[in-house]
């Protein structure tokens, strides 16, 4: 069994497994670095019924999707989501609690209710530690650290998975694979994904034939910490959910002109209001305002973005926080089933890089870290009924590889990210599409037809290309 990622979806899916299977887990980098880790706002998930409801969560995840969703995820999502919550309490994951010793329950953009359950303002970050430290006691997962999959090939009973690692490249065969690789943000300039979200589970998935599915269904955060570093600090979903104010260059509330439920709009439309607004003033500068909230309040419930913004000589409890949209999340990528099958036998995907159909067109606010869960958990367990009293593990697989070859021309990361903001940032620009379609075609005839060296930087290039180009054409046929 192997598992391509070491974020929520993968360690959660890992722990699914009996002691009979063994489970190879890969983590590009350090188990750490992945867009779990970086998730701030929470889980959102209705977990008692004073206030709340199945039909109201459904209803908030719809309207944020545009109606787009697949109403059976959502639905699966829903009624599922709180068991996976109270299992993860199980191995130690750790939520906030309120005076009365209960679940502390926030409110963001889009939800009708507080069902927001959190650690802090680093509630992945709590998830990541708790689920790794749970597989770390498990003596059939074994976790392989800074390795990258290359390629995978499908053989008879399972797949031949070309591996980058430190001591050189290397091969696997295992009886089934679930890629659970995160994201794309990396074909942007400004995001708010770590340096492993390129995409390499979508081009992996492709190139064995899988379909991929609205990958330019792209979630743009509208509250970053605007600054010129390429990786984005996030200021949360929740800070406007604890009571934040939006302004323009004037320190003027503006939202009211967009949409009437102002801050706590869903982040596309949010989005999208900064922009028009951007264009209607002719500026971008932007600022969340939560100085009107007690500062030892903000210093407990948001110590990291607190941190985070002091880095940059702002203090949320006395500043204004410059913030702008960027690339943070992404709702399409490979199709799955319920059972998180994609169209390729054997072949599983869970997270950020597959399309389930729960998003729709937009993400609501920390559905993200359920999605995870309730759909990696399915995949394992769909495995499991496959294999019965049977194996599904992973070994040495004997292969002749040759990585060897020319270096890289240029800086072709760069040329990506920047035809990519051009083309379609929050709002598509027909004319950069067109352009920006051609740059990539371009840049993939190059790497498909010179013999270039097998190296990280050409397996994240050669990612970040395929993906601009699925997204790309897609926006330029809708």
């Amino acid at each position: 069994m192997l598992i391509v990622g070491s974020g929520i979806a993968g360690a959660y899916a890992a722990l699914q497994f009996p002691p009979h299977i063994r489970v190879l887990m890969l983590a590009k980098f350090t188990e750490e670095v992945s867009s779990s880790n970086l998730a701030q706002g929470g889980v959102a998930a209705v977990l008692s019924f004073e206030d709340d409801s199945f039909s109201l969560h459904i209803e908030d995840t719809v309207i944020a999707g545009g109606h787009a969703n697949d109403l059976e995820a959502v639905d699966v999502l829903v009624r599922e989501g709180p068991g996976d919550v109270r299992k993860i309490m199980e191995y130690g994951v750790e939520f906030d609690r309120n005076e009365t010793g209960g679940l502390d329950k926030t409110l963001e953009g889009g939800h009708s209710r507080r069902r927001i359950v959190h650690f802090k303002d680093s509630t992945g970050a709590e998830m990541v530690r708790k689920l790794m430290a749970e597989v770390r006691t498990r003596k059939n997962i074994a976790l392989s650290e800074n390795t990258r999959l290359y390629n995978l090939t499908k053989v008879t009973s399972g797949f031949r998975a070309d591996l980058l690692t430190e001591e050189g490249p290397r091969s696997v065969f295992c009886s089934y694979c679930i890629l659970c690789t995160g994201g794309i943000g990396r074909i942007y300039r400004y995001t708010t994904n770590p340096k492993s979200s390129t995409g390499d589970g979508v081009r992996i998935a492709q190139e064995l034939g899988a379909k991929i599915k609205d990958l330019s269904y792209i979630q743009f955060h509208p509250t970053a910490f605007h600054s010129e570093r390429n990786e984005q600090f996030l200021i949360s979903e929740s800070v406007r959910g604890e009571g934040a104010y939006l302004l323009n260059h004037k320190h003027e509330r503006f939202m009211h002109r967009y949409d009437k439920r102002l801050e706590l709009a869903p982040r596309d439309v949010v989005s999208k209001s900064i922009i028009l607004e951007s264009r209607r003033t002719g500026s971008n500068q932007f600022f969340l305002d939560i100085t009107h909230e007690d500062a030892g309040f903000l210093k407990n419930r948001f110590p990291g973005i607190y941190e985070g913004c002091l880095a940059y000589g702002v203090d949320m409890t006395k500043d204004l926080i410059p913030v702008f949209p960027c690339q943070h999340y992404l709702m399409g990528g490979i199709e799955v089933d319920m059972d998180s099958r994609t169209t390729v036998p054997r072949l599983y995907a869970a997270g950020e890089c597959a399309n389930t159909g729960v998003h729709g067109k937009n993400r609501l606010a920390s559905n993200s870290l359920l999605e995870a869960l309730v759909f990696s958990r399915h995949a394992a367990e769909d495995i499991m009924r496959c294999v019965a009293n049977g194996n599904a593990g992973v070994s040495a697989h004997p292969a002749n590889l040759d990585f060897s070859g020319a270096p890289l021309p240029g800086n072709l990361k760069d040329e990506i990210r920047s035809l990519m903001q051009r083309a379609y940032f929050v709002l598509p620009d027909e004319a950069a599409v067109r352009t920006g379609l051609r740059q990539i075609e371009h840049i993939q005839r190059r790497l498909k037809g010179s013999r270039y060296a097998i190296t990280p930087e050409f397996c994240d290039i050669s990612s970040m290309a395929a993906c601009a180009h699925i997204i790309l054409r897609e926006v330029e046929e809708r």
